[in-house]
């Protein structure tokens, strides 16, 4: 079992930058393929970026660039840093972890508000 907490949301103007935050609970994060999802209003929920154990990372298109995936295992937390914000990257920030191991259960985290506005 796993618990993801997200923290660093917020309202920021476009073009700045913010960093997101997601603490796991559970023994099994270091073998988990991590990622950050996100959902606009009206739309789809859809993959930001992961990052896997070996640390292979993924992006987006629209985020190429701008948005960098990190974990550090022993604090079992994945990072999101976002810059150059645009409006258009208003949405709720999900955590998701993806385990290995069968079932191949996928654990999300609740969710954290990003505004990106003037």
């Amino acid at each position: 079992q796993v618990q993801l907490v997200e923290s660093g949301g917020g309202l920021v103007q476009p073009g700045g930058s913010l960093r997101l935050s997601c603490v796991a609970s559970g023994s099994i994060f270091s073998i988990c393929t991590m990622g950050w999802y996100r959902q606009a209003p009206g739309k789809q929920r859809e993959l930001v970026a992961h990052i896997t154990s070996g640390g292979s990372t993924n992006y987006a298109d629209s985020v190429k660039g701008r948005f960098t995936i990190s974990r550090d295992d022993a604090k079992k937390t994945v990072y999101l840093q976002m810059n150059g914000l645009k409006p258009e990257d208003t949405a709720v920030y999900y955590c998701k972890a993806q385990s290995p191991l069968p079932p191949f259960s996928a654990y999300w985290g609740q969710g954290i508000q990003v505004t990106v506005s003037s």
